[in-house]
């Protein structure tokens, strides 16, 4: 079964140095779907290991399989325009509408 359009949670404001979790879920998909998270219509990178994610100044956690994006501490960088995408490769990937976070 194809993906339903998912629901995201983002925060409309966020006070910098705080945890702030987004989330994505959607529950139609089967096989469950996969999510990806996206900042200003760029793919955000998936945090494999401690090494990459410093070069890349990377200060979250994106689960695929639980849709949660989980930023320890934000900063006035996480400032943006965030979606999420659900795809389980059956029909298209469903996309939630662009919520603005700022911080």
């Amino acid at each position: 079964v194809a993906p339903a359009t998912p629901v995201c949670e983002v925060p409309s404001s966020a006070m910098t140095g705080t945890v702030v979790e987004l989330s994505c879920k959607e529950t139609e998909g089967s096989p469950p779907s996969e999510y990806q998270w996206y900042k200003n219509g760029v793919a955000l990178l998936e945090k494999t290991g401690a090494g990459s994610a410093r070069a890349a100044n990377i200060t979250y956690t994106m689960n695929k399989k639980s849709g949660t994006l989980l930023f320890n501490t934000v900063t006035k960088n996480d400032t943006g325009e965030y979606f999420c995408e659900a795809s389980n490769g059956i029909g298209l990937s469903q996309k939630c509408s662009v919520k603005r976070m700022q911080v």
